[in-house]
C-alpha cells in the first residue's frame, strides 16, 4: 500500500473574493441614512455569514491520491473516485458546471464514468503524474 500523497489547491484570487465580500456591506452601510448600532450589529452578523463560508471553503480545498482512490474535499463537498475509472484529463481547462471542488481557473477535467469533476491543484502536473503512474491508461488531453 502507497501512502497518501497531498496536493494543495491553487487558491487564485479567492481571497480577494474573501475581502470583499467581508468589506463591501461596510463600505454602503457607512454612506447610508441606517448607519446606527442595531443596523450596524445585524450587517456584522450578515456579512459573517457569507465570510465564514468562504473561509470554510479557502481552508479545507485539498486533494489527495492513495494507491486507489483519488480523494478531494472543498467544504462540504468531499468524495473518492477509483483511479482506475478514469477515463481522460484535460489539463489547463476550467468546467463551467458540474462538480467543482475548487477555487481557481486552468485546472484540470477529468472525466470517470459518464460523469466529470474539476480540480485545480497548485500544479497540475503533478497530480496527473501521480494519476498515472496508477492508470497508465488515462488519456490526456
Amino acid at each position: 500500500m502507497k501512502l497518501k500523497q497531498q496536493f494543495k489547491a491553487n487558491k487564485g484570487s479567492f481571497v480577494m473574493y474573501l475581502v470583499i465580500t467581508f468589506l463591501f456591506p461596510f463600505v454602503l452601510f457607512w454612506n447610508s441614512e441606517y448607519a446606527t448600532l442595531p443596523y450596524f450589529l445585524l450587517l456584522i452578523i450578515l456579512s459573517y455569514l457569507p465570510f465564514l463560508l468562504f473561509a470554510w471553503i479557502y481552508f479545507s480545498t485539498h486533494y489527495s491520491v492513495d494507491g486507489t482512490y483519488l480523494y478531494y474535499k472543498s467544504a462540504f463537498l468531499k468524495g473518492k473516485i477509483d483511479i482506475q475509472t478514469l477515463k481522460s484529463i484535460q489539463t489547463n481547462a476550467t468546467l463551467w458546471s458540474g462538480t467543482k471542488p475548487a477555487m481557481a481557473k486552468n485546472g484540470i477535467i477529468i472525466t470517470y464514468g459518464y460523469d466529470e469533476i474539476y480540480l485545480a491543484p497548485e500544479s497540475n502536473q503533478e497530480l496527473v503524474d501521480a494519476l498515472l503512474q496508477i492508470n497508465p491508461n488515462i488519456i490526456i488531453k
